[in-house]
């Protein structure tokens, strides 16, 4: 004798005791290896963690969260067959599979973070050493009343550096000029030892931070983007380091002294420089965080606005 098939309900389709809309349903922390190819060269593989939400209706008590899952399985999938060399292209494809497997959803949202490691040569010595920056890509697809799906993508690092005070370093400057006066030494002579030899300042290890929106058909290389952040500070950081590569950055980064305030202003120059041919509606968000060593805060200066905005303020400067 068979068995009656007994069907379960359908418990996330039935109404909510309050009925409002959800801005994000989804899960976060989710962990996959991503394989990324590169032209001529090696492909780069990450270790990755997705966060993955959808909006959900007033009429709906729950979104059937394994649908999330199956949208990065089955686009992790195709990048085995098919090349991916953008990570932001990789979360808009998600984000255009939430929506086709949500049929309610109006909106869907995918961010992606990774550890991505390059490789760097010490100033001096020139030692060959690894390097690991934070990368992130986000991608938002919008679902309009005419059913067509629109994708805006962002792309972004975040990159440790070095950054010596200018304000100390000035302090310096004239105790140093004071003491050389007092014994003796003539005024040509201290101008040509304080331009040769940088006076001393205090240091902060600094993280600048790069997040550029572009549309579904755009790309921004990362590469450009961790290049921008590395040079925007007084100086790179290394993992591995001699005595003579330690001198080369000390006294680099006290000849390129920087307030939090310059590194945000000069990452500003240098996107509009390095990413002028992006839509000028193009959102640029840029952070600079500079933990402090004789201070118990630390300094923070931001700038968000349009590529657009940055030209024309930096083109009146």
């Amino acid at each position: 004798m068979e068995l009656p098939i007994v069907q379960l309900p359908d418990v996330q389709a039935g109404k909510p005791k309050v009925p409002i809309n959800l801005t994000r349903v989804g899960v976060t922390d989710v962990k996959k290896l991503v394989e990324i190819k590169r032209k001529d060269k090696r492909p780069i593989v990450l270790v990755s963690t997705f966060d993955i939400f959808v909006d959900l209706p007033s009429s709906l008590k729950g979104a059937n969260l394994s649908r999330n899952f199956e949208a990065i399985d089955e686009v992790l999938e195709k990048v085995i067959n098919m090349p991916v060399y953008e990570i932001e292209q990789l979360c808009g494809d998600v984000s255009k599979n939430l929506l086709d497997r949500h049929e309610y959803a109006r909106r869907a949202e995918v961010r992606m973070k990774s550890e991505y490691v390059i490789k760097r040569q010490s100033p001096a010595t020139e030692l060959e050493c690894q390097e690991v920056v934070d990368i992130f890509a986000e991608s938002t697809a919008f679902r309009s009343e005419s059913n067509e799906i629109n994708v805006k993508k962002l792309i972004g690092a975040e990159v440790v550096g070095l950054t010596a005070c200018p304000c100390a370093q000035e302090i310096m400057r004239d105790e140093a000029h004071n003491e050389l006066e007092s014994l003796g030494v003539d005024e040509k002579t201290i101008a040509k030892f304080l331009h040769e030899v940088p006076m001393a300042t205090h240091n902060q290890r600094g993280r600048g931070i790069i997040s550029i929106e572009v549309e579904d058909e755009e790309d921004a290389s990362l590469e450009d983007v961790i290049e921008i952040i590395e040079n925007s500070m007084s100086s790179s950081v290394y993992e591995l380091l001699k005595r003579a590569d330690e001198a080369e950055i000390v006294k680099n980064a006290h000849k390129r002294p920087k307030f939090v305030e310059d590194c945000v202003r000069t990452m500003a120059k240098n996107v509009v420089h390095k990413f002028g041919y992006l839509p000028d509606n193009s959102v640029v968000t840029i952070k600079q965080i500079n933990e402090e060593s004789i201070h118990r805060h630390n300094a923070f200066a931001e700038r968000i606005a349009t590529l657009g905005e940055l030209k024309s303020e930096i083109s009146q400067g």
